[in-house]
């Protein structure tokens, strides 16, 4: 497995609300300035910040599956459906857009968060009813707490969000001095982004190559070819964090034309 990095200036740009929302996006829509348009049905990244209360108003989706994950601050969310709701952090929403739904959203001073996208079979997705769920941190299965590591699943396995694109999910924290160890089925794209520290990526058992050193704000891509183990250690005097999203390098339905 050959890990990619990708710097921020690598990644693409965007702003709502005047400014007062800032993102950046390791997979962005075209004329962005994102290099990577796409990871199998990994379909838009966007990493946001407020520093003061902002909005964005009523647009509408449909087809794909979007999830807000929060890690600090609120994020408001209202829609056509009529949910009104509010999520904290470590908190996620997540709509399946189906036939099509309209929402608008609010970020707390001080907000951080992800909007991420997913794209299914969108020929059967648009013929399935829109839908809103709301989860709160409490709710995710966490593991590994003692051993250097904690691990946070937010998305399959034993997380209550399933959706109908295969994709995996985890928020993963390195503590300093400590080593993290990820398998990857063979067939599958893993993808990190480190929103805290830096650190390496090395594949396990390999010792002929170098380990790749990626940095805060990084994105690091790695497919698999055969079954794999990702070994993602801290290298400095703070917590490494990363949010993994495991999804198939190739699927078996056509993907929506993203140029």
């Amino acid at each position: 497995m050959q890990a990619l990095v990708y710097t921020p200036v690598m990644q693409g740009t965007g702003e709502f609300d005047g400014g007062r929302i800032k993102e950046q996006k390791p997979i962005g829509f075209p004329g962005e300035g994102s290099v990577i348009k796409r990871v199998g049905p990994l379909f838009y990244w966007a990493w946001a910040t407020s520093e003061s209360e902002a909005e964005i108003g009523l647009h509408p989706h449909k087809g794909f599956e979007i999830m807000t994950y929060v890690v600090d601050g609120t994020a408001y969310h209202g829609d056509t459906l009529g949910t009104d709701s509010v999520v904290g952090a470590g908190g996620a929403q997540v709509m399946q857009t189906g036939s099509g739904v309209s929402h608008k959203e609010k970020l707390s001073a001080g907000a951080e968060l992800f909007q991420i996208w997913f794209e299914p079979d969108l020929s059967e997705a648009v013929l399935r009813q829109p839908t809103y769920h709301q989860y709160s941190h409490e709710e995710f299965p966490l593991e590994g707490s003692g051993a250097g590591y904690s691990i946070k699943t937010v998305i399959g396995g034993g997380a209550p969000i399933k959706l109908a694109a295969d994709t995996k999910m985890w928020d993963v924290e390195v503590r300093q001095g400590s080593q993290y160890t990820h398998s990857v089925p063979a067939g599958y794209t893993l993808t990190a982004l480190a929103i805290r520290g830096q650190g390496t990526w090395a594949e396990a058992g390999v010792s002929s190559k170098e380990p790749a050193v990626f940095r805060h704000k990084d994105f690091v891509i790695g497919t698999s070819s055969s079954d794999t183990e990702v070994v993602l250690t801290n290298t400095e005097d703070a917590p490494l964090r990363l949010i993994l999203i495991q999804v198939p390098t190739k699927v078996d339905y056509p993907l929506y034309p993203k140029r």
